[in-house]
């Protein structure tokens, strides 16, 4: 079983930076890629950036990319997602989750651990 737990959240005004993190424990070593993922007020559930477990290979939705980078810490079994230039539109609850399907899934189908989410929000 994979446990994943976010922090890092926060209120920021627009153009600021925050760094969530996310660690993780348990059955760890099977699982390929960690994803992050929002679910901003009254919305779904969308993907925002995803990195393999290695460490390598980081991808990101259009909004995101440019603006938020996905590292991975492998002494600490964490992964990070820092992020800049932040919009109101950016404001969500933020969650990371695994998956072993190999090659760029961004749905959230495709993951089955999941944190319990951290808030962000930005302010105008």
């Amino acid at each position: 079983q994979v446990r994943l737990s976010e922090s890092g959240g926060g209120l920021v005004q627009a153009g600021g930076s925050l760094r969530l993190s996310c660690a993780a424990s348990g059955n760890i070593y099977d699982e390929k890629i960690v994803g992050w993922f929002r679910q901003p007020p009254g919305k779904g559930r969308e993907f925002v950036g995803a990195i393999s477990w290695s460490g390598n290979s980081p991808y990101y939705s259009p909004s995101a990319k440019g603006r938020f980078t996905a590292t991975k810490d492998d002494a600490e079994n964490a992964v990070y997602l820092h992020m800049n230039a932040l919009r109101p539109s950016d404001t969500a609850v933020y969650y990371c989750a695994t998956t072993r399907t190999l090659g760029t899934p961004a749905t959230t189908a495709y993951f089955a651990a999941w944190g319990q989410g951290t808030q962000v929000t930005v302010s105008s």
